[in-house]
């Protein structure tokens, strides 16, 4: 059996995403929000990545192509937020959100799951936003019915 499309290039969106954040913990940047924006280039080309795949596949029309791209990039957001998860109980659980907290868009001490509740909402809003962006970007090889 054949993952679709959307799965694989989802599934490369989280990896960037995951080995993006793995290195900047590594190399002591976690802390600098403003680097942790970037995450937005992977969904952009993972999901880039399926509209060129359905282009060339002869797939043309805007609103499967629409949703095309919306599900690689909720794939994406998905499994980004699952693996913040459980890497934050592998790291100490609620007391590392808590230090992640300190320099994101939370306030107080929110607990795994409400920062991650919060992480994909966010997540689904740019994948929209993403999604939107792309398909004006291909919307002259794209056709409606």
């Amino acid at each position: 059996m054949k993952a679709s499309k959307e799965i694989l290039n989802g599934i490369l969106i989280f990896g960037g995403i995951a080995i993006y954040f793995l290195l900047m913990n590594a190399l002591g940047y976690a802390d600098l929000f403003y680097l942790r924006l970037f995450n937005v280039f992977f969904v952009f080309y993972g999901v880039n990545r399926t509209i060129e795949m359905n282009i060339a596949q002869g797939e043309k029309k805007f609103v499967s192509n629409a949703v095309s791209a919306m599900m690689t990039s909720i794939v994406g957001v998905v499994l980004s937020v699952v693996g913040l998860v459980i890497y934050s109980y592998m790291k100490g659980g609620d007391s590392y959100v808590h230090s992640l907290s300190k320099t994101f868009l939370f306030g107080g001490n929110p607990s795994i799951e409400a920062y991650s509740i919060c992480l994909l909402f966010e997540g689904i809003a740019s994948s929209v936003i993403v999604t939107m962006l792309l398909m004006l970007y291909w919307n002259n090889s794209l056709t409606t019915d």
